[in-house]
């Protein structure tokens, strides 16, 4: 079984290198997106430019979500070894994925809403379900959070020990 814990580990680490290295070259393609939109020696009209700057934005959102998530699972199952078993892990693991998710998604519907005005405005209510995904997604990590305070509190060593390692990874 314990070959078993070592192979899942070693899963973890590598998804969460390849989360890292796809956020890299997000990042790099971002850069050269908005390189090419500032060119000011190219014929691009100005509309042309802010979609190649909105777009760098987006794909920044993307790359954050992606070295978040390569952090968070590097941290939590990597270096802690972390069993979601325990509620203060589970609140805790699902929180930082769920902040990475809804700023993406509420960054990604402002990137939206910019360039589908402009180009096809018959498209925002589609755009505004994606706002509106991104509010009720943040409703329901607050109920989650709420509702899981009480099952901490049956816990609280639990909350210490993660004090603690927190401490020794900073």
């Amino acid at each position: 079984m314990r070959f078993l814990h070592k192979v899942f580990t070693l899963g973890h680490f590598v998804i969460s290198l390849m989360f890292i290295v796809c956020a890299f070259v997000l990042i790099l393609l971002a850069t050269l997106q908005l390189w090419q939109s500032l060119q000011w020696d190219s014929i691009l009209a100005l509309r042309q430019r802010l979609n190649g700057v909105l777009e760098s934005i987006a794909l920044l959102t993307v790359a954050v979500a992606a070295l978040e998530l390569g952090q968070t699972l590097l941290e939590e199952e990597v270096q802690r070894e972390a069993h979601m078993s325990a509620p203060t892990r589970v609140r805790r693991f699902l929180s930082r994925f769920m902040v990475v998710l809804v700023v993406s998604l509420s960054i990604e519907t402002l990137v939206l809403v910019f360039r589908v005005s402009h180009d096809s405005p018959e498209l925002l209510p589609y755009v505004a379900t994606v706002g509106l995904v991104a509010g009720f997604l943040l409703a329901a990590w607050g109920l989650f959070i709420r509702f899981n305070c009480c099952a901490e509190e049956l816990e609280p060593e639990a909350m210490a020990q993660a004090k603690q390692e927190d401490e020794k990874l900073a």
